[in-house]
């Protein structure tokens, strides 16, 4: 169910039975040659509400753009500051536990995102922890990076092996493909394995990591893989949303 295609009434009904939401959070940034620029974002929110029907939870909308200022150096890649990125976060949750909701489950699609959606958290549970009245309502927050379950990793390496690297994945760029067929892109990759490393900056990304993937080679996915990965990671998630909510 998406609290963007409910009315007030069916979200005030879902508070009566449920306090859980899941919020989808991914990037809009490069994916090398073949990976859409909206990989994380798609990914994350195809997942979100699949978990959201396998488990009846109520899923917000999707936060399109994540913090991913090391990818500036390639276009159409689009950043939030660390800062801005926090306070969206917060906003989100504070507007959503003003109607009830307690419990905000994060599934998220990029690595990017992870210290600054932790770093908000921390700054909701400062401001409830500092109120006079103390921690009420009882806010829990949870991230989940879909790509980092046990079946996920076990499913990467059988498919992958050590090609799956770590930015512009077979893995994601599977799902993509899964999801949107009719935007499958070709291109040639050279070196089929993308070199590893460190970067700091987008200027010193893009020198490093010159067609913008790390460590992949994201020519091995196929729609076949995209789909089995992509019911592997909802049904991982959703047993753990369960176990968390209840």
């Amino acid at each position: 169910m998406q609290l963007q295609l409910c009315t007030w009434q069916e979200v005030e009904a879902y508070l009566a039975k449920s306090r859980g939401i899941i919020l989808p959070i991914g990037s809009t940034e490069q994916h090398g040659p073949n990976g859409l620029i909206g990989t994380d974002a798609i990914t994350a929110e195809a997942i979100a509400r699949g978990v959201g029907e396998a488990v009846g939870a109520l899923v917000a909308p999707t936060i399109a753009v994540g913090m991913a200022q090391h990818h500036l150096g390639f276009c159409g890649s689009m950043t939030l500051r660390p800062s801005t990125l926090i306070a969206v976060v917060r906003d989100m949750i504070e507007s959503l536990a003003r109607h009830g909701f307690e419990r905000f489950y994060f599934i998220n699609g990029h690595g990017g995102n992870i210290a600054t959606v932790t770093a908000a958290f921390s700054e909701v549970y400062a401001a409830r922890s500092l109120q006079a009245a103390g921690n009420a309502p009882p806010l829990v927050c949870r991230l989940k990076n879909w790509w980092q379950t046990p079946g996920i990793g076990a499913l990467s390496k059988e498919l992958f092996g050590d090609a799956e690297g770590s930015h512009a994945t077979p893995s994601e760029v599977a799902v993509t493909q899964f999801l949107y067929p009719q935007a499958i892109k070709k291109a040639s990759l050279d070196p089929p394995v993308a070199p590893k490393g460190d970067f700091a900056d987008a200027a010193d990304y893009r020198r490093n990591f010159p067609d913008g993937r790390i460590g992949s080679n994201p020519g091995l996915a196929t729609p076949e893989h995209g789909k089995r990965i992509y019911e592997t990671a909802v049904a991982e998630l959703a047993a753990d949303y369960r176990s968390w909510v209840g």
